[in-house]
């Protein structure tokens, strides 16, 4: 099965590239631009989300126009590596919690989390994180700017 970027060719990269900018763009915009068919791009996507190349699509919102005036990132200790799964399990549950990772150096994991406002983002971390079993300890760095986000190059 391919699933590797060295094994897509370039019609595929050409299209991916524009969803990038655009995923909102139509099989016949992506086309047209490219030069190929509808049916050709239809095609294309089909098997990029197949091979798990495309997982998926989203849409971005920023979190500020919804009300969400803080971003964080909370760096956890696990008592043991192996209470990873059953403390995902219990992060899932927090819609504030939007990223999570298993991650290598001074902690465990890494949590981004969006609230309201600092009383928001107390309560998460005194009722919902802290208390959760297997974690020994957490450290909350507060995002001031997000300067760069954007997706992989290819």
């Amino acid at each position: 099965m391919k699933t590797k970027i060295e094994e897509i060719d370039v019609v595929d990269k050409e299209i991916l590239s524009l969803l990038f900018k655009n995923a909102s763009m139509t099989y016949a915009e992506i086309a047209k631009k490219i030069l190929v068919s509808p049916g050709t791009v239809h095609g294309r996507i089909k098997k990029m989300n197949k091979y798990g190349i495309i997982k998926g699509t989203t849409i971005l919102v920023d979190p500020k126009k919804l009300g969400y005036d803080i971003t964080a990132f909370i760096g956890i200790i696990l008592e043991k590596s192996s209470s990873y799964n059953d403390v995902i399990k219990v992060l899932k549950r927090f819609p504030e919690v939007i990223e999570a990772h298993f991650v290598t150096g001074l902690y465990s994991m890494l949590a981004k989390i969006v609230c309201k406002n600092t009383d928001q983002l107390r309560q998460i971390l005194n009722d919902h994180i802290r208390p959760i079993n297997g974690i020994q300890r957490t450290e909350t760095l507060l995002v001031l700017e997000e300067s760069i986000k954007r997706p992989v190059s290819i």
